[in-house]
């Protein structure tokens, strides 16, 4: 008996390391370049994937049908021909909204600024404690990126943890000559991102987004109109984020993800309703400001 016992607790220990939290799909591509030897790119594709399945990213036990939706695409625009690449990568993941079948973007980011190292074959290697290649850097920083941005929406700062080990792999890679890790690369790259969420200063539009998808969209298969009529009331808020850092990267990203969703939200609204949806959101996010006009002609 106690044998079977002991098998049992190793099987499940063996299930706890073995353990995913993302369902990442990972697709590399290069459109502009002349590959005559096209196996390298597929064996990048397969150990991106496997890199970031196959590790724990979250401090909870995620079941296999609660791992986080994420899409990686590289487009590599530049390779040696030997190991160095230079390429942009497209991030995105979303969450299911309660309910319904229906799965609300997250996250929809295109990094310019992704240089790196990959033999053919090699293992990417990662430590939280210091750099080891930008590979797999900008992977475990995109990994807790996302991680964070589920919990947030789930969870009122519950994606706190993982946003501050996002900001430990930008500061690991400070030493390095990778580009977007630094505050003066660029306005919008990695180190800005992390540190907006982790500024204080965007506390409300984390609050926000909580309560957005946890008492607005998680809702609706209830009472449709009850939670437009909720998040029209906390709108106001987005006015407000904008305002303290012009062009920040954090509402940025944030409104790249929901713009769409927004207007489809309001798009069923009462003409008031849209007409003030429409306001606050352009006033919010001058950038998307077509977008929200068609409101207007619902």
């Amino acid at each position: 008996m106690k044998r079977y016992i002991t098998i049992a607790v190793l099987f499940f220990t063996c299930c706890a390391v073995q353990a995913q939290d993302l369902n990442a799909r990972v697709k590399v591509v290069a459109p502009k370049i002349q590959v005559t030897n096209k196996r390298v790119l597929q064996t990048l594709e397969t150990a991106m994937k496997d890199f970031l399945n196959g590790r724990k990213w979250s401090a909870d036990d995620i079941a296999p049908q609660e791992r986080i939706d994420c899409n990686f695409v590289l487009n590599i625009t530049a390779w040696d021909g030997s190991s160095n690449f230079t390429g942009e990568l497209q991030v995105q993941s979303s969450r299911p909204v309660f309910n319904t079948a229906y799965s609300t973007t997250l996250l929809n980011i295109n990094d310019k600024d992704f240089d790196f190292t990959y033999t053919e074959g090699q293992t990417i290697d990662y430590s939280d404690q210091n750099f080891q290649s930008n590979l797999s850097s900008v992977m475990a920083f995109y990994a807790y990126i996302i991680v964070g941005m589920d919990y947030d929406s789930f969870s009122k700062y519950g994606g706190t943890p993982y946003f501050l080990n996002a900001q430990t792999v930008a500061i690991n890679a400070q030493t390095t000559s990778f580009k977007g890790w630094k505050a003066f690369d660029s306005n919008l790259n990695r180190y800005w991102l992390a540190e907006n969420l982790n500024n204080k200063l965007y506390n409300n539009l984390r609050e926000f987004i909580y309560n957005y998808h946890r008492n607005g969209l998680d809702m609706m298969a209830n009472d449709a109109a009850k939670s437009r009529r909720y998040i029209s009331s906390i709108l106001p808020v987005l006015s407000q984020v904008d305002r303290k850092r012009l062009g920040s990267y954090f509402p940025l990203a944030f409104f790249t993800a929901k713009n769409a969703e927004l207007v489809s939200i309001f798009s069923n609204a009462s003409p008031q309703d849209r007409m003030q949806a429409m306001n606050t959101l352009s006033l919010a996010d001058p950038a998307n400001g077509g977008k929200y006009q068609t409101l207007k002609g619902k």
